[in-house]
């Protein structure tokens, strides 16, 4: 099978750099707002096995002045008249956006910038990290329009408590930069000009100082024992935990850090 980063996809485009996977949403003139081809393209990416080829990370970023606009307003306005099942297998399409960023294995990062809302603010922080330029502004905008941000809501508690999550799907504002990085739907604020350098240093700094075997399985168990009654998510913890401890980087982290007492370089397989 071709190398995904060799493909073609419409609206996204791919550089590889590195271990580092870059996917920029290329619609800046509508505000890169999430198509159906979009949306298809970026499925397939995130869906795809990329620790197999070399991957550690995914760098997610956009052109133009705005992070995405959410849903694209020429097929909002098909589903306006669809009937209950064409709406149906719409939402599923998104919903396998949403869950194939979410099992990514890598490292996955969103830098945003400009207008980040609706389908857009659930893409970017479905990722594991977000860094948003200081002009960055969220927004989780279904309920304006009538609709639900019902997707969201499953993966939103990974990063904002309760009463925050009820705020930010209720009431549909804009949050600025800082207030999101408050609220945990940022994780970094800087300069808008230092974005892109930003993303790619602390996926670096990260991939330097954490096994990508480690990342994978943190990742599946976060997943797996959120909203799971506390017995449960334990006993599953504790078969992770022991699962993780036969593969080949704990035994090299051990190793490394007796022969020498320091950490393994992550970034030399």
């Amino acid at each position: 099978m071709d190398a995904i980063e060799s493909k073609e996809f419409e609206g996204v485009e791919l550089r590889r750099d590195g271990e580092l996977l870059w996917v920029t949403l290329e619609d800046p003139e509508r505000a890169n707002a999430l198509s159906p081809s979009m949306v298809a393209a970026l499925t397939e990416i995130y869906a795809a096995d990329l620790r197999t080829e070399g991957i550690r990370s995914v760098v997610l970023h956009a052109a133009g002045k705005n992070f995405s606009a959410g849903a694209d307003l020429d097929h909002l306005a098909r589903l306006r008249d669809a009937g209950l099942e064409e709406n149906r297998q719409d939402s599923q399409r998104l919903r396998l956006l949403f869950e194939s960023v979410l099992r990514q294995e890598t490292l996955t990062l969103a830098l945003v910038q400009g207008a980040c809302v609706a389908g857009g603010c659930g893409l970017a922080t479905a990722h594991d990290f977000v860094v948003a330029a200081a002009d960055a502004r969220f927004m989780y905008s279904e309920v304006r329009i009538g609709f639900v941000a019902a997707l969201v809501a499953t993966f939103l508690p990974l990063r904002v408590r309760g009463a925050d999550m009820r705020e930010l799907l209720l009431n549909p504002d804009f949050v600025g930069a800082e207030r999101a990085l408050e609220l945990g739907l940022a994780n970094r604020v800087v300069p808008a000009d230092d974005l892109s350098a930003t993303g790619r240093n602390l996926a670096i700094q990260i991939l330097e100082r954490a096994s990508s075997e480690s990342i994978a399985r943190t990742k599946r168990l976060l997943l797996q024992v959120m909203g799971v009654p506390l017995a449960e998510a334990l006993e599953w913890a504790a078969e992770a935990n022991a699962a993780a401890r036969q593969t080949e980087d704990c035994r090299r982290g051990i190793d490394t850090f007796l022969e020498t007492k320091a950490l393994p370089d992550w970034r030399k397989s």
